[in-house]
This record gives structure tokens, sequence and C-alpha cells, in this order.
């Protein structure tokens, strides 16, 4: 009979201990499997351990390893982005998917004013987690320049810039846009405009760079009045779709920065009289939900989103260990993009 059988409760470190004929120390090294241990005295401790019934406190272990076994998620957006967006539940599927089985406990955080920043900066300070998914950065923020100052393991969705310092996994946000509006230009459009994201993303940046690129590469007329800044909400969509609309009625085509602004592009351009895609054609990105379910459904870039949580975390859980065994250098990751059409081009 085992001492926990004996005794009605869990056995302790310090029987072990003793049951092995070893220090409280030496179990603890094996139990972490530290590598300065002779064969002859794990096996020792292993068998204590199995035939007591020793479950290891998963606290205290991480504790004295200097880790809290938990990373943070952290989404510097208002809730109503959060819930309305599938970009953000697509990340958080996957992050959560590559972390289903290993020991980590995600936590999702929301930072949404000053405040909620400023208490955040003081928990992460502290190492209350072992590491940081931080996604929806804007090029003025300061985040990840304190994980990186901290000395705290971090990867961003997304980049700030494009010599972005802080590991990162994105898409390829350029060629994707240029892919979606070669192919409006190739179904015969001319006049095609383009909502942006805000401009202080670099996400947005790029994508508006793509939509350059192919305009120039068309040779057709590049006119500011064709593009308008959105900021990634359906309302931010229709909002810009009415402005181009003032500005060039004559437009024949819109390349939204994403599905849920050109949801709201293709109210605006029905409430306009204009037909989708006879009058006006349209083109999204992310291939959502939103993207299969609009009618018509929206042609639309596919990022991998699930596979940019599931990379992200993976990337993460790599810095994680490579700090524990001296490694620093981590590079960023992009991911291509496809196009997907649908009835709206």
């Amino acid at each position: 009979m085992t001492v926990s059988g004996r005794r009605g409760r869990r056995p302790t470190l310090e029987q072990v201990a003793a049951y092995a004929g070893v220090g409280r120390g030496t179990v603890s090294r094996v139990i972490n499997g530290a590598a300065n241990v002779s064969d002859q005295t794990r096996n020792a401790v292993q068998q204590a351990i199995a035939e007591l019934g020793y479950v290891p406190n998963r606290a205290a272990r991480a504790l004295a390893a200097g880790s809290t076994d938990a990373i943070a998620l952290v989404i510097p957006e208002a809730e109503t982005r959060l819930f309305a967006e599938p970009y953000f539940s697509g990340i958080i599927r996957g992050v959560s998917a590559e972390l289903a089985d290993t020991d980590m406990q995600l936590l999702l955080t929301l930072i949404r004013t000053p405040k909620e920043r400023e208490r955040f900066a003081q928990y992460v300070t502290a190492h209350r987690v072992d590491g940081v998914l931080l996604v929806s950065v804007h090029a003025d923020d300061s985040l990840p320049d304190l994980l990186q100052s901290i000395e705290m393991p971090a990867v961003l969705s997304g980049r700030r810039s494009g010599d972005e310092p802080v590991p990162y996994v994105d898409c390829d946000n350029t060629a994707g846009a240029q892919a979606a509006v070669e192919h409006l230009i190739g179904r015969g459009r001319r006049t095609v405009a383009t909502v942006t994201g805000p401009l202080d993303m670099y996400v947005a940046q790029c994508r508006l760079d793509g939509y350059r690129d192919a305009v120039r590469a068309a040779g057709l007329e590049q006119d500011e009045r064709l593009v308008a800044e959105g900021d990634f909400t359906e309302e931010g969509g229709r909002r810009a779709v009415w402005e181009l609309l003032e500005r060039r009625p004559d437009l024949d085509a819109v390349f939204c920065a994403s599905d849920v602004m050109a949801a709201g592009a293709r109210a605006v351009l029905r409430e306009s009289g204009r037909r989708v895609p006879e009058d006006v054609a349209l083109v999204g990105f992310d291939d959502s939900v939103v993207a299969r379910h609009m009618d018509p459904p929206l042609t639309s870039v596919r990022q991998p989103i699930e596979e940019m949580g599931r990379s992200m975390a993976r990337a993460l859980l790599e810095q994680i260990e490579g700090r524990k065994a001296g490694r620093d250098e981590y590079a960023g990751l992009v991911l291509p993009t496809e196009l997907v059409r649908r009835a709206s081009s």
C-alpha cells in the first residue's frame, strides 16, 4: 500500500525524498527535468514517485522554474470590434487550437483605455505571464517596445512598419491587394476606387500600396479622389463609399481593405441605386464568413487567419523555450494570400 493510501492524503515532496533516500532539492531537480542528476538517482526518485502516487504541484513547479504557464493574448481595441470582426475570432481560434495540447493558460486581455493600458503594463512588467501575443498594432503603439525592454517573449499579429524589430506573423497584404485590383481591371473595370483601413496601421498602408501598384501597372488614372480612408468597421465602409460616390460618381469598382467594410459599401451602393456587380464590382479582404454570406457573395482576398493564430502561438512557445536555452534570434513570418472569386465582381 502506498503512503498516500495509508494516510488518506497526497504524499509530499519530503516523503518522496525520504522514500528515495535523497534530499528534497534532488527530487525537485528530477521533477523539473534538470540535467545534473545521475541516472541512478533519477531512477530512484522516479520509482518513489510512482510507488507513492506523488503528483507534482504545477503552480509550485512553475514558480520554482520562474514561469507562470500563462500567455496573454492582447487586443488593444473596443469589444465592439472584437465581436463584430471575424478576424479577431479567427486569431483566437488558431491560438487556442495550438495551445490546446500544452500546459499554457491563455488570458484574453482587451485594452480600451489609457488606464487599462497602464494596468497591463504594470502586470506584464511584473512578469505575471510567460509571453504576450499582440493583435491589431498601430504605428504609434509603444507596447511592443515595452515588451522588448523587459525581455518579455512576444509575437505580433501584423507589423507597425516594414522594419518591425519584434517577431511577428503577417500575411502578404500588398500582393493580396494587388491581386484583387488586377482582377477588377481584368474584368474591364477602369475607374477603380478603394476604401483603406486606418492609415496609422501598416496593414492598411500595405493594402493601399497593392491597390496603387495594380492601378499604375495597368496605366490607369491615379486619382486620389478614388481613395477614401475607413476604419475596418461596417459603418466606416459606409461613410467612405458615400464620400467616394460624391467625388467620383462614375466609379465602376471598389476594393475594400476588409470584408466588414465591404458589407457597408454594398449597402450604400444599393441605397444609391447601383447594382453589384453590374454597375459597380466589389471586392473585400479576409475571406471571412461575411464574404460568403453577402448578397451577392463577395469576392475576397483570403488570408489564413486561423493559421496565423497557430503560427503566432508556435512562434511564442519557441521564444519562451529558446530564452531558457539562451537563444534570442527570431524572424518574422509572412504567409501567402489567395483571391477567392465570387459573384460580386
